[in-house]
């Protein structure tokens, strides 16, 4: 609706006539489908009219203690008129539980029957909780009162009080005021939730307690302390560095059920996904993958919630403050030190691949309204700021970047900034002049390519050029690139000399390497300092392709990868090739995250990029393969943990098929390889997509799992079944809606799974739907059903897919922006796989 679309103009012109004081919120938590939410707003105003945002039933509205009719709700707005200097409103309202993970989300717990509910606000839904001016530059301190099942905890942003006995069910939390913060980083968790508490010493003496949660059913498994311990390492690395201590009263962090994101930064009552709470073995990805969620949402602590964007067009700075201060915590005060191998192989590589779609935009963007917003929240926002960010502290020096943060919180403390505020502070703690840098960096979308072209004479370099390609961006941009020479060394690829030089330019000559010996691999961007795309010349891709295994610095190793993955990607190299390569990458990667990224860029390589007309045989030869790594592996090892894991979602042929059968029985395991529970549905799954179980098999797991995670597995399993009954009854239950947001999610990964000759007839039908979904669902579930509803499998197997995205764009110019972006980024990927497909053949 369009009340709910809260343009920037709109939000300009309400902050110029509103100054939020507080909010008193009352909430009801003891129903069934609904709550009951008291709002009472004290605000100042200089002008006679303005509104109040609300999504659900209003029924009752007081001002300045008269009456208000409820005519005056309308449209998710309350409008309201005749405002004194100094008002106070009272909206009486009844909330809509959720079951999206957006407002107020509720989960009842299959194994137990306990009920647990948390808010999720970003980007503006705090307003189907309560009455509220929803912009982030009215800042105001909130009040909660809760009423709810006296066995529950309650938490918010203030610390949690001792509940006031109602009866002999009920008890009220009255919360103190909170800090001065934005409406979306409010929040309410409420449960029965089970933890554990500790508590730190901040910079300035104060005791912060600290709170870890989860829900019962899933406490045995709940890792507090090793929460804590990153926690703490966190709490005492950024104070440092921001010079500024920790400003909230408290910290909890509650692993909650359902959640759409990793976690939301909450003021000091962080929520985040209970998916980092292993029931089962976790790969060392997911808990490294933990370890950054936790140190980002600290982050956001100062970052966002003590100073917070004026509007939206500035989020990248919460985000990709909090993505890069996260990986510089990790590297250097917890004990995963490869942090920026890691960077450099997910966040990186994500915004790489964001930043080359046509849907691209510039780090710093004018955002317009609230359907922009949600479309910006992609790996521009936050892997490309962060990669330009740790550009920018190595151009303006490490202690000047942390002291002009320092200053700058210090100036904003509470209070909403812009960029300008930011860059002034660097500004002057650096003396460099930040202007053209912001220009370049911030101010302008797209990619940029290196290329060396490299001269050989009597086995030494006779000239060395760097040549930049304007690729997708506005224009070419200066780097300060690394440029290392390695050698085969006894077997090992060592770096002989590494030099740091200025790229600018189309070319720029390199002299310095003239006379040097030629390397068995020269590699542009050694040390991953530049934003760029990197390219091999012919003797070092011969090079990678036959030695991948013996590079002594994994760094390196990790750029040549991806710069072979995005040559893949880009068809300068075939999909077969690039399986080749990774297979025997595979074979001798130690580090987790970058095994884990190998396993899905292989398995797009095989089965999206190949030529169609052989890729049933590389699809089975790489699961031959993973299944022989996986046979050779270290017992019990991650690499093996990992590939016998991904050997069973390729299993295609028959034998695959049986082995994997066999597993559930518990024969024909690779040597100190465990089948745990969700290993079991992994291969169940796959089973499930090959046509070899049937819903009553799938039923029967089910039986002896039947929790929140085993429901989710079950839905996957029964959607990829590769029958058109099966996929016609999972596409019209996915249409439909009303499945909760991660059963909804799993039901799609189930249902792109499978035969693409069965699937191709449902392209169509998807695009015919996709009006009705954006229509009647939630933002978050129609998005979620737009992006993994879309089956790139059927791509250059006979479906014009390309132009079938083009004729639904040219007929749906005015369709929600986030739509028609999600469906640009389609047709951009679909004509990726056709020109790799073309190359592979």
């Amino acid at each position: 609706m369009p009340g709910e679309n809260l343009t920037r103009s709109e939000a300009v012109a309400r902050a110029a006539v509103v100054a939020t004081e507080r909010y008193h919120v009352d909430l009801d938590l003891r129903g069934d489908d609904t709550f009951s939410s008291v709002t009472t707003i004290e605000f100042a105003a200089t002008g006679s009219d303005t509104f109040v945002d609300f999504i659900g039933t209003v029924n009752s509205i007081e001002l300045n203690g008269e009456p208000v009719d409820v005519s005056a709700y309308s449209d998710s707005r309350i409008h309201l008129t005749g405002l004194a200097e100094h008002n106070t409103l009272v909206v009486d309202a009844t909330g809509l539980f959720m079951n999206t993970g957006e407002g107020m989300h509720k989960f009842v717990d299959p194994v137990d029957g306990e009920t647990y509910l948390y808010t999720q606000f970003e980007v503006a839904d705090a307003r189907r909780v309560f009455a509220v001016f929803e912009q982030p530059d009215l800042k105001a301190e909130f009040t909660f009162h809760v009423t709810a099942p006296s066995h529950w905890q309650v938490f918010s942003n203030s610390p949690t009080p001792e509940p006031v006995v109602l009866d002999e069910a009920s008890s009220r939390w009255e919360f103190t005021p909170s800090e001065r913060i934005s409406s979306y980083l409010t929040a309410i968790i409420a449960g029965p939730y089970r933890g554990g508490t500790s508590e730190l010493t901040s910079a300035d003496g104060r005791t912060i307690p600290l709170g870890v949660y989860c829900r019962a059913s899933l406490a045995e498994h709940l890792d507090a302390d090793e929460v804590m311990d990153i926690t703490k390492a966190g709490f005492a690395f950024f104070e440092k560095e921001y010079g500024h201590p920790y400003p909230f009263r408290k910290y909890d962090q509650i692993f909650v059920p359902e959640f759409n994101a990793g976690a939301m930064e909450n003021a000091g009552a962080v929520t985040i996904t209970e998916t980092y709470v292993f029931r089962s073995r976790a790969t060392g990805a997911i808990i490294e993958r933990r370890a950054i969620t936790i140190l980002h949402e600290l982050a956001h602590m100062w970052f966002g919630d003590l100073v917070t964007m004026r509007w939206w067009n500035d989020l990248w700075l919460n985000e990709s403050f909090a993505e890069f201060m996260s990986h510089l915590a990790l590297d250097e005060a917890t004990r995963w030190d490869q942090a920026w191998q890691t960077f450099l192989a997910s966040e990186k590589s994500w915004a790489m691949n964001a930043d080359q779609l046509r849907s691209t935009h510039p780090i710093v963007t004018g955002v317009t309204d609230l359907e922009e917003v949600w479309a910006n929240f992609d790996g521009i926002t936050y892997g490309k700021g962060a990669s330009v960010l740790k550009q920018l502290s190595a151009y303006v020096g490490r202690d000047a970047f942390m002291a002009g943060l320092s200053a700058y919180f210090d100036k904003h403390s509470w209070q909403n900034t812009e960029l300008s505020d930011l860059l002034v502070e660097f500004e002057n703690a650096s003396g460099r002049d930040l202007t053209e840098w912001s220009k370049l960096w911030l101010e302008e979308s797209g990619l940029t390519l290196a290329r060396p072209e490299i001269e050989i004479v009597d086995g030494k370099i006779a000239s060395f050029t760097v040549r930049q390609e304007l690729g997708n961006a506005s224009s070419l941009r200066p780097h300060r690139m690394g440029i290392g020479l390695y050698d085969m060394v006894d077997g090992t690829l060592s770096l002989r000399l590494s030099i740091d030089e200025d790229i600018a330019g189309d070319t720029t000559t390199i002299d310095r390497l003239v006379g040097e010996a030629a390397p068995d691999l020269l590699l542009l961007n050694d040390g991953d300092l530049a934003y760029t795309k990197i390219r091999l010349d012919e003797r070092s891709l011969d090079t990678s392709i036959g030695h991948i295994g013996s590079f002594d610095d994994p760094l390196a190793r990790t750029l040549v990868l991806e710069a072979a993955w995005d040559m893949c990607r880009d068809a300068e190299l075939s999909a077969t090739a690039y399986t080749e390569l990774a297979l025997r990458a595979i074979e001798t990667e130690n580090h987790p995250t970058v095994l884990r990224v190998l396993l899905l860029n292989l398995a797009q390589a095989a089965t999206i990029y190949s030529a169609p007309e052989h890729r049933d045989a590389l699809i089975e030869h790489v699961a031959d393969a993973l299944f022989e790594i996986a046979d050779r592996a270290e017992g019990g090892s991650e690499l093996q943990f990992q590939v016998a894991l991904e050997a069973a979602r390729r299993a295609r042929s028959a034998a695959q098929l049986d082995r994997i059968s066999a597993w559930l029985e518990g024969s024909d395991l690779p040597d100190g390889f465990v089948l745990d529970t969700d290993g079991r549905w992994a291969v169940v799954q796959a089973l499930a997509a090959n046509g070899r179980i049937d819903t009553a098999a799938i039923d029967a797991e089910l039986a002896s799992d039947d929790t929140a995670t085993g429901r989710e597995a079950a839905w996957r399993a029964r959607t990829s079944i590769p029958t058109p009954e099966a996929k016609d009854a999972a596409f019209a239950t996915l249409i439909a809606g009303g499945l909760p947001n991660m059963q909804q999610r799993s039901a799609l990964l189930g249902f792109r799974a499978g035969d693409p000759g069965v699937l191709a007839p449902f392209f169509p039908r998807y695009l015919d739907a996709l009006s009705t979904v954006w229509k009647e669902q939630t933002y978050e579930m129609a998005q979620q059903l737009t992006t993994l509803m879309f089956t790139p499998s059927i791509i250059g197997l006979g479906t014009d897919v390309e132009a079938g995205l083009e004729a639904w764009l040219d007929a749906h110019p005015s369709e929600a922006l986030a739509l028609r972006r999600i469906l640009v980024e389609h047709t951009d990927d679909t004509r990726r796989a056709l020109a790799a497909q073309a190359a592979d053949a």
